[in-house]
């Protein structure tokens, strides 16, 4: 990893803790075991200010280019999940893709169990749009 483990700004570090505080209510086995995951890696998270995130770093509301090893590339807009549209190419935070990319930046290379199975993946692009998100009407 570029950065050595998951970078996430402190507002969005907040947000997704509460929403990882939900996962064991989570009924598709794929997805709590994503959020599982995830809430292992933000154990060891880099946590920083707005104004100390660099910019390739994966947060809400980035737009995001992926390849995997297996060929597919997928381009998409990380979200919260009120605004997730797949037909939009909007992913919400709490799908194994949103999970999966969360925190980490652009050349990193990460391995995550999907429903079709384990794939790697590469992070080659990553586009900030700087929105603020209110966590507390959240």
């Amino acid at each position: 990893m570029k950065y050595g483990g998951l970078v996430i700004e402190k507002k969005e570090y907040v947000l997704l803790k509460r929403f990882m505080n939900l996962s064991g209510y989570y009924k598709d086995k794929t997805l709590r075991k994503s959020v599982e995951k995830l809430v292992g890696e933000l154990e060891s998270a880099q946590i920083h200010d707005e104004a100390d995130m660099p910019e390739d770093v994966i947060r809400f509301n980035s737009t995001i280019s992926i390849t995997s090893e297996n060929g597919w590339k997928k381009k998409f807009k990380l979200v919260l999940p009120t605004e997730s549209d797949v037909n939009s190419s909007k992913i919400s935070i709490l799908t194994p893709m949103g999970a999966a990319v969360i925190g980490y930046a652009k050349g990193d290379t990460l391995i995550w169990d999907f429903p079709a199975g384990e794939q790697r993946m590469l992070i080659e692009l990553v586009e900030q749009e700087h929105k603020y998100i209110d966590i507390d009407s959240i």
